[in-house]
């Protein structure tokens, strides 16, 4: 049987829910450890399901580039107040905020580009393409290429983490799905603002 300082101890590691946690403490005989990763892979495999979810509470995490001349706000939510009060919720979104102010992405996701936006680049590439001289078919292919490399320029939740070392080369995205996992919540990254001195 848990007892209640082991759940309380994960429940404040993890966000999990109490039921879930008394299940994966029994599981791993009472060692918080093991219990911590069971939760993890079992929260990783709900995370799809997660995703239909309301998250309507959440923080607005802010970073200042040294110098002041770099600000940004970012709005994650989660789905209850308990986790977007958790350290590594918050942590997560300080750790969008810093990402935002260095790589400047667009938009949050390739959902939030206008139709207009992307069938102008695509037009371009597909020009750049056929100015190269290349054939038809390998034009199209080029095409593609350099619009998948342009989303990963602008769409946030698609580009690696700036701090490659700490993040392990993983996209917000990635990072995004672990918090979730690890939360048990859907968490979402639902706009951003990034101010730059002197730029409109």
């Amino acid at each position: 049987m848990a007892s209640t300082e082991d759940v309380k101890a994960l429940r404040q590691r993890t966000g999990s829910g109490i039921m879930d946690i008394r299940e994966a403490l029994d599981e791993a005989g009472g060692d918080l450890d093991k219990a911590q990763e069971i939760l993890r892979i079992k929260g990783q495999a709900h995370a799809a399901k997660r995703g239909g979810r309301a998250a309507g509470e959440g923080v607005v995490a802010s970073y200042v580039h040294a110098g002041g001349q770099i600000g940004v706000l970012v709005e994650v939510n989660s789905e209850t107040d308990f986790v977007a009060r958790n350290d590594k919720f918050q942590e997560f979104a300080r750790e969008v905020a810093l990402h935002v102010a260095a790589a400047a992405p667009l938009y949050v996701s390739e959902e939030d580009i206008p139709e207009e936006d992307r069938e102008r680049e695509m037009r371009i590439f597909r020009e750049q393409a056929a100015a190269d001289g290349k054939p038809e078919e390998v034009q199209q292919k080029i095409a593609e290429g350099r619009m998948r490399k342009w989303l990963d320029e602008v769409v946030l939740l698609r580009q690696k983490h700036v701090n490659e070392e700490k993040h392990e080369m993983k996209t917000i995205e990635e990072l995004r799905a672990e918090v979730s996992a690890t939360t048990g919540e859907n968490v979402v990254i639902r706009r951003f603002a990034r101010f730059q001195v002197g730029e409109e």
